[in-house]
């Protein structure tokens, strides 16, 4: 990176949508790098596609990035000297730059209709040339732009692209040069007068002051275009950002990541009860690595180990189970206080409690057992719901797993060693029932606890038996024995 230039790092999402696990990627390290190297996060809104952005994605992309913890230094909510942060709000300073452009002969009016392009590019085609814009309406005579406008067309504005080529040092992939033979003159502006991402986020990246551009792969053949911009602007080469186009996130079958392989929203991965600093750590080592097999992050290590040396340019692999293990991780390492805040939003949502002081009580009990065993935080009302029915019922696919004849004579036994406790605790509980149906009935495990599990908690999947049952009582216990017994 440049020495003694100060870091202004910026995310720029388009929001035609909730934001998804590239968005992300390129967002976290954005943030990463601005608080590794105690610069500035800028968070801008690029929603000139009026037809596809709406406010409501804008607004859930500003609490999604706060849901992760991706604070920004200026941008929506925030404010800042370089505002405003919503492209839709400075249209007036694209325009001027169009014009601008226009006056100094580095852009021209252009009145090719879209069949008249097509047609061309298939021509081209057709003779193995590259398609691309022809220069047809690069010295138009004044009588050629009043016969067009008399026949009503209407005119974009594209900037000339001399010849030669743009290289340029990418911090990632090293030197990358563009031949202008494949960088034909692009449009700066539509024949409605909005303007394009090319001229948007070019004026916008020199009037913020934009240090460094880090973002995906699959922008990197806009950057001779942006280029081409700064120059037209005047901006002088030592003031151009820095490039860094992060590695491609590919899916585990090596295909363009997709909603069936990770691509899905940030949104998804939080109703599936993934937390969000799950969610960074694995996304930072998507591209990056923090050396030594280390994989098990947080956020305050993330940004003191950050650098964009350490970005790989190969594609990233996403996979899901890595995910999960990281999340698995995290949870276990929350404090009983925390693990509580982030599990009671499911179990409400869920229809498990309704939040009173008894069911948070015995939530928070149940918690411990089940922190262990847990992926993801959409598995606890499944896990805590057998503590919270009303009208229990042991769930339809496992009734026939204890209504065997060896089932029965376990539930049986259970019942009859169970009800004289005074003592009613897990150690109590397992030494009672490791005697007669281990000792002395001769059963596997998982047989003898199997039915009794079932009885008990309604399914195969519960918190640990013994500690379940404690958590139940002593009179629920039993009575659901019984009840299982009638089955």
């Amino acid at each position: 990176m440049l020495v003694g230039k100060e870091v202004r790092v910026r995310f720029a999402p388009s929001p035609t949508g909730d934001l998804h696990v590239g968005n992300i990627r390129t967002a976290l390290f954005d943030w990463a790098y601005a608080r590794h190297t105690g610069g500035t996060f800028i968070f801008r809104i690029e929603d000139t596609d009026t037809t596809r952005v709406t406010d409501e994605y804008i607004q859930a992309a500003i609490d999604t990035l706060k849901w992760l913890g991706l604070d920004w230094d200026e941008g929506p909510e925030v404010g800042g000297p370089n505002g405003p942060y919503l492209q839709s709000q400075r249209l007036d300073i694209y325009a001027q730059w169009a014009q601008k452009f226009l006056d100094q002969k580095d852009a021209y009016y252009c009145y090719c209709t879209p069949v008249e392009l097509e047609a061309r590019r298939e021509a081209q085609r057709a003779a193995n040339v590259a398609p691309g814009y022809d220069g047809q309406c690069r010295d138009l005579t004044d009588a050629q732009i009043a016969d067009y406008k008399a026949q009503g067309r209407e005119a974009v504005v594209r900037m000339r692209m001399p010849d030669g080529s743009t290289t340029f040092t990418d911090e990632i992939r090293g030197d990358v040069t563009f031949d202008h033979k494949f960088v034909p003159d692009f449009v700066l502006v539509r024949g409605d007068g909005s303007p394009l991402y090319t001229l948007a986020v070019a004026v916008d990246d020199v009037m913020m002051k934009v240090s460094h551009v880090l973002r995906g792969e699959d922008l990197l053949s806009s950057t001779p275009r942006q280029i081409r911009v700064y120059q037209a602007m005047g901006v002088d080469l030592a003031d151009y950002p820095v490039f860094a186009h992060l590695p491609f996130v590919m899916g585990q079958d090596n295909a363009k990541l997709s909603k069936r392989n990770g691509e899905v929203s940030i949104a998804w991965y939080r109703e599936m009860g993934f937390l969000p600093e799950a969610i960074c750590n694995y996304l930072a080592l998507l591209g990056w690595s923090p050396g030594d097999d280390v994989e098990n992050i947080t956020m305050k290590q993330l940004t003191e180990m950050f650098t964009v040396e350490k970005v790989h340019s190969s594609p990233a692999r996403f996979d899901m189970k890595k995910l999960e293990a990281i999340n698995g991780d995290k949870i276990r390492a929350l404090t009983p206080d925390e693990f509580l805040k982030w599990s009671l939003p499911f179990l409400t949502k869920a229809g498990i409690i309704t939040g009173t002081d008894s069911e948070i009580a015995l939530v928070k009990a149940a918690l411990p057992i089940i922190q262990e065993r847990i992926v993801k935080l959409d598995e606890v009302p499944q896990m805590l719901k057998f503590l919270f029915v009303k009208e229990f019922a042991v769930e339809a696919d496992s009734i026939s797993k204890i209504t065997d004849d060896v089932s029965k004579d376990v539930l049986k036994r259970s019942l009859k060693e169970l009800e004289p406790l005074t003592t009613w605790n897990h150690d109590s509980i397992e030494a009672a029932l490791r005697a007669c149906l281990i000792e002395e009935m001769g059963l596997k495990p998982r047989i003898a606890f199997g039915a009794v599990r079932i009885a008990t908690t309604g399914s195969t999947i519960s918190p640990p038996l013994f500690e379940s049952m404690e958590l139940l009582g002593k009179e629920a216990s039993l009575a659901r024995i019984a009840a299982a017994l009638t089955l």
